[in-house]
């Protein structure tokens, strides 16, 4: 990928970033371990990430 990148492209990619995380401990164990997956994780190498 490109070292020079776009100041909009960049914020694409930090919301992408954001949305990969898991679900916090917390949660879990506030829905009683029925809410464990994320379910806008992605992998990497299966689906691509639309940021232009």
């Amino acid at each position: 990928m490109a070292a020079r990148k776009s100041g909009a492209r960049k914020t694409r990619l930090m919301k992408k970033i954001k949305q990969q995380s898991s679900v916090p401990a917390w949660i879990i164990m506030k829905t009683k371990k029925k809410v464990r997956t994320n379910p806008k994780q992605r992998a990497w190498r299966r689906t691509d990430v639309e940021v232009g």
